[in-house]
């Protein structure tokens, strides 16, 4: 008897001591937060991922170790030497819960004050180890003569360590490549001092910003009745999905947006005959983000593939802008037969683009000044040579409720066509010919000297072709050719892939839709049939960009995906930058064959609902690594 009493003291004493999730755990009033519910198990699932194992292949070795000997060199060490401490003597301890927040904290918008940062780490059985590196620390800070001082937060002790707003020019290096910022010529406004607090609570390593907000946590922690996120209406509409999910991210996004719109605005002197530029608000209200409720992502890894799910909680009321194209028809979405098979890409909107385009017409209008003159510009386009045309009866009404484009391998491993493959996007019509022939009449609102235009006869159809003014700088511009088949207007700048496209009637095409694997795929994000869907043969497009990374440093930027992030992220002209390629080493990568079995494809659908549009996401295991 006296056994099983003390079972279930110890029993109800490991219920008492369990670590409540994150939704229980922080505070009403946070704006937004990254979980990782079980750090160990999701550290076990990325390491048995296609992503993990590629990570993990001898092949990838040398690659690997010098990007982390750049990171750790150029980001890590010079932080950890002006914080005065080993970062991964905190990382290594996780074990649980691994939770950052951001709360409202009396963020209004108008006065200095900030969101609040919130971390919380579940070190579970080493917390011994916690406690210990944080009395390390403390000496540490102590001998280096930092600011500091000993708080006590509802009876638990914590540090208080005082810093500057401006941490570090180290922070920019974390960047490869990246430049400091010139020092102004004007003296500097004196720097605002934070505190941040740090300190152990049973099992939780807990950091933030804000003192009320760690009070709010131990609160949370010790089951005291305080306002948590988990009683949130707006949380609640989301909660479903970090459900066994390994990685989780929420943001609610209307008290932010509501936030900003608040934001005194600087004085802008208006255009006299443009006018003036919208308020932050107005720009919000045109687009559509101030319908936004929430925003919530969760990904799963599993044996069979990984799973991803992005819902945006917009209520169909309360769309506007985007969000009434991205509110799809429920129509059928799957690759249609004149799709090749070697398409490495494919995607398919079942968008009224009626609907779609007054839309984007009614935006321009609210947030760029003189936007009336553009639907003006387009009203008369054409009428100096037909009189009797008109935009809108011979092209807006000719649009339909289908958008397709679909994508081919580089023809040549060379960093240009990496940039730009050969591809194909095909406009649903009512009537495709009418549509193709009165487009020319769009090149008039262009000066005659910036157009090249042609006609040519190709099986029977005619193929228009213009060179567009819109080519980069330094660049021959591409023709864009375009021509009317089976309903739907193909546009392309590859001559080839236009022409192939205008044969596939002939029914010699081997179909995208019968790519092995792709129909099963579709059924994990609710199928085909919802308006849109995509699918991207990974092992084909990996390839590209790995083979042609190996011969052309220039195309690191593409292999990365970074594309139009180069020059945020300190990238010259066609990826030039030495600081960015010393840390990637391409010509370290392997031979692509040899890593080829960690890829495979992906596919991705979209659901709409009255409360929110949904984005789902698959990536099947490849074959060669299911068990």
């Amino acid at each position: 008897m006296k056994r099983f009493s003390l079972a279930l003291f110890f029993a109800a004493a490991s219920c008492f001591a369990a670590v409540p999730p994150a939704e229980k755990l922080l505070p009403a009033d946070t704006l937004a937060f990254l979980t990782v519910p079980d750090w160990s198990k999701a550290q076990i699932s990325f390491s048995n991922s296609s992503l993990g194992q590629l990570w993990g292949d001898a092949s990838m070795k040398a690659f690997k170790e010098k990007f982390l000997e750049k990171f750790n060199t150029n980001a890590i060490q010079p932080l950890e030497k002006e914080l005065g401490l080993k970062f991964s003597n905190y990382t290594s301890l996780a074990g649980g819960q691994f939770t950052i927040a951001v709360t409202q904290n009396g963020w209004d918008g108008r006065s200095d004050q900030q969101p609040g940062i919130l971390w919380i780490v579940d070190t579970k059985d080493k917390s011994p180890q916690l406690k210990t590196n944080l009395a390390e620390l403390r000496k540490k800070w102590t001998e280096d003569g930092k600011k500091m001082r000993t708080d006590k937060i509802r009876g638990v002790e914590f540090t208080t360590v005082i810093v500057t707003q401006e941490l570090s020019k180290s922070l920019g290096q974390i960047v490869p490549g990246q430049k400091p910022a010139p020092e102004p010529d004007e003296p500097k406004p004196a720097r605002k001092n934070i505190e941040w607090v740090i300190g152990q609570s049973d099992s939780l390593l807990i950091v933030s910003d804000a003192a009320k907000d760690v009070e709010k946590v131990l609160a949370l922690q010790s089951g005291t009745s305080v306002p948590m996120l988990a009683d949130q209406a707006a949380f609640a509409a989301n909660a479903p999905m970090l459900r066994d999910a390994q990685y989780f991210l929420w943001i609610n996004v209307k008290p932010i947006m509501s936030t900003l719109a608040r934001r005194p605005e600087p004085k802008a002197e208006g255009d006299p005959l443009l006018g003036a530029p919208p308020s932050f608000e107005k720009i919000l209200n045109a687009i559509g983000l101030s319908g936004v409720q929430t925003l919530a992502f969760n990904l799963t890894q599993a044996a069979h593939g990984s799973m991803g799910t992005v819902s945006i909680n917009v209520p169909e009321a309360a769309r506007k802008g985007i969000f009434t194209i991205l509110a799809v028809n429920p129509k059928d979405a799957s690759p249609p037969p004149f799709v090749p098979a070697d398409a490495v890409k494919f995607d398919r909107w079942r968008i009224d683009l009626q609907k779609g385009w007054t839309t984007l017409e009614n935006l321009i209008g609210e947030i760029v000044p003189g936007g009336g003159s553009i639907k003006l510009i387009l009203d008369m386009a054409g009428k100096d040579k037909d009189p009797n045309f008109d935009f809108r009866k011979q092209l807006l009404a000719n649009l339909g409720d289908d958008l397709i484009t679909y994508e081919k391998s580089p023809r040549t491993q060379t960093a240009a066509d990496l940039d730009s493959p050969p591809s194909v996007t095909l406009i649903g019509a009512k009537n495709a010919e009418q549509f193709a022939s009165s487009l020319k009449a769009l090149t008039s609102i262009f000066p005659p000297q910036m157009i090249k235009y042609k006609e040519r006869e190709f099986l029977g159809r005619t193929v228009y072709s213009f060179t567009s003014p819109m080519g980069n700088q330094g660049e021959e511009p591409k023709p864009l050719s375009y021509a009317a088949s089976a309903g739907y207007v193909a546009f392309s700048t590859d001559v080839a892939a236009l022409e192939e496209f205008l044969r596939s009637g002939e029914g010699n095409v081997k179909p995208l839709r019968e790519f092995a694997g792709m129909s099963d795929a579709a059924q994990k994000v609710g199928g085909s049939a919802s308006g849109y869907f995509s699918f991207e043969n990974q092992n084909e497009t990996v390839r590209a960009s790995f083979e042609t990374a190996k011969k052309d440093p220039k195309a690191a930027s593409a292999l990365l995906g970074a594309g139009s992030l180069s020059t945020v992220l300190g990238i010259g002209a066609g990826g030039e930058n030495k600081g960015y390629t010393e840390w990637f080493d391409f010509s370290l990568l392997p031979p692509y064959d040899r890593v080829s079995k960690y890829f495979h494809f992906d596919v991705s659908a979209i659901n709409v609902s009255p409360n929110a549009i949904t984005f789902r996401m698959f990536t099947p295991t490849p074959p060669q690594l299911r068990k």
